[in-house]
């Protein structure tokens, strides 16, 4: 795996989070076409530094991180600029935000204990999966509002399931923390190895 920071991967991964304050501008304003458009781009580069560090071996750690950072920060954008407006709740805002801060005190506690991130659980992607769609499918409505009666139901549908997913994945998370935390001194240099593998 590579540490070059400058692959064009990473480049494409860069403009995707210069675009995020452009995401949010844009919702804020109303302007919801404008605003899926930019999100088009978004998933369009997002699946052109995919397939340029498999095929030319460009895999970073930075990529790797970059990546899932940008997909976090246009949910964020999204849940904020819709709850702006009152297209959704701010509680909506309130439980995915709150789930995220969790997990971060989770990464610094278990960082105490020589631990590096957990791997990522199969719900928590299903969950990112949802909230991912659930926004734009909302906005759809918004942009065009012929087309509410549809997209409404179906964007509350995701919306709902990805918070519900989102908290089981994270009470899963914060369970294995837990445990890894009550694990004797003696034993969490290999608990730690075993971890470090699951998550490569």
């Amino acid at each position: 795996m590579s540490s070059r920071i400058f692959t064009i991967p990473n480049i494409l991964s860069f403009i995707r989070l210069a675009l995020v304050p452009v995401f949010l501008v844009l919702i804020i304003a109303g302007e919801d076409g404008y605003a899926l458009l930019v999100l088009v781009v978004s998933s369009v580069t997002d699946f052109l530094d995919g397939v340029i560090a498999r095929r030319f071996r460009q895999i970073s750690r930075l990529g790797q991180l970059l990546d899932p950072a940008a997909d976090r920060l246009f949910i964020f954008a999204a849940l904020i600029g819709l709850a702006v407006r009152d297209v959704i709740p701010w509680w909506l805002l309130v439980v995915i935000v709150g789930r995220d801060f969790m997990l971060l005190v989770i990464g610094i506690v278990l960082a105490n204990y020589g631990f590096g991130p957990l791997p990522v659980h199969h719900l928590g992607k299903a969950a990112t999966f949802c909230l991912f769609y659930a926004l734009p499918i909302l906005m759809i409505g918004q942009a065009f509002p012929d087309a509410a009666w549809l997209t409404s139901p179906i964007g509350w549908a995701f919306a709902l399931w990805g918070a519900f997913l989102y908290w089981w994945a994270g009470v899963i998370y914060l369970t294995e923390a837990v445990r890894l935390t009550r694990i004797p001194r003696g034993e969490l240099a290999v608990e730690s190895d075993t971890l470090g593998r699951q998550g490569s």
